[in-house]
């Protein structure tokens, strides 16, 4: 799973990136002076640990969140001097945009959270009605091809095209249902508009607002429930230091503040929430190990997620639950209690799924 961290200048994008990644920071990538930074942050797990204490193992392997920190975009000035397609061009392949919003003062200048939402989706929109205006003359003369590719392509342009002129995001027609077929979906993807894009806010607040009840955090949160997107509350400086104490320090300082747990479990819930995922497991004496997949892959899908050798030679999966394992405390009393399920290639995975599969090549 990749997102981009995205958001103004001065936001506190940046600091959140490092938070997450553990201080490590990233890899700079990009060019033509709009880098961006990427890096990796583990997804805390607890059924990782819970499955371990009864499947002895040498390591653990949580899931991973893949991110990229984007430069800051400024409001662009008169039309066309929008430098957001080259600073958006960083995240346009990735699954989920992260948009942190500043709720915060400061210096003793006020927050403006809906103004910098709407500033920012502006220049989504921007963006891509830029590419579109590239894009649709060429369409037009390759769909007289009579090729399908190319006049599903010009298809999608054209729809798109005046959505994008009225100011609103693509994002909005897929929520209304347009664009859903495989092909349109296809086109979408090769285009890589970024107004399509499913987006989690992040309300950034300061120390003094840690649970989000200032008007700047409930205005995140509403303009997240009005798009049906997700949206969460943290304090980016919070969460550097955290990161910098150790376990018995940061459990200390989360008590004191009246925050449950740090903010990548909860922004990974999110991301989950909104794109659509699951976790399931598999467990061995050589590692325990999460995988996210989407809701609704079958058996051979997920085992794809593994090797695409496990995908084409599936025979069946053998699955029990977490919660099975919790209770019967061992695979081996799973099986006689009769909860260890023989599944083919038609199951459909669930959520907390541990899988040993069984295939041939």
């Amino acid at each position: 799973m990749e997102v981009g961290i995205v958001g103004l200048p001065y936001v506190g994008k940046t600091t959140l990136f490092r938070a997450l990644t553990s201080g490590a920071g990233g890899v700079e990538t990009g060019g033509g002076g709009m880098k961006a930074t990427v890096g990796v942050a583990d997804i805390p797990d607890p059924r990782l640990d819970l499955i371990a204490s009864f499947i002895p193992t040498q390591k653990l392997i949580p899931a991973t969140l893949r991110l990229v920190d984007a430069p800051g975009l400024s409001p662009s000035g008169p039309a066309g001097d929008s430098t957001a397609g080259k600073v958006l061009a960083c995240v346009r392949e990735v699954d989920a945009l992260c948009h942190v919003v500043r709720c915060f003062d400061p210096g003793g200048q006020p927050a403006a959270a809906m103004k910098d939402m709407e500033d920012f989706e502006t220049e989504l929109i921007l963006a891509d009605l830029q590419t579109v205006e590239s894009a649709l003359p060429k369409a037009e003369r390759n769909a007289r091809s009579k090729e399908k590719k190319a006049i599903d392509r010009l298809n999608v342009l054209q729809q798109i095209a005046p959505v994008l002129e009225d100011g609103r995001p693509i994002r909005a027609m897929l929520a209304a249902g347009e664009l859903s077929s495989p092909d349109e979906q296809a086109v979408l993807r090769e285009l890589g508009m970024v107004s399509a894009k499913k987006v989690l806010y992040v309300a950034n607040v300061s120390e003094d607002d840690v649970s989000g009840e200032g008007p700047h955090a409930k205005a995140v949160h509403e303009k997240a429930k009005a798009d049906g997107m997700e949206s969460v509350v943290l304090s980016a400086e919070i969460e550097a230091e955290l990161v910098e104490l150790e376990d018995a320090d940061r459990a200390e300082m989360l008590d004191g503040l009246g925050i449950s747990e740090p903010a990548l479990p909860a922004l990974a819930r999110a991301l989950y929430r909104l794109l659509g995922l699951q976790s399931f497991y598999t467990a061995g004496p050589k590692e325990v190990r999460a995988w996210t997949i989407r809701i609704g892959e079958s058996a051979p899908e997920a085992a794809g997620t593994i090797h695409s050798d496990i995908q084409r030679g599936f025979i069946r999966a053998e699955i029990y639950k977490v919660d099975e394992l919790a209770a019967h405390k061992s695979e081996k009393a799973i099986k006689e209690a009769g909860k260890m399920r023989a599944e083919g290639k038609s199951y459909i995975m669930q959520d907390g799924d541990v899988c040993h599969f069984l295939f041939n090549v």
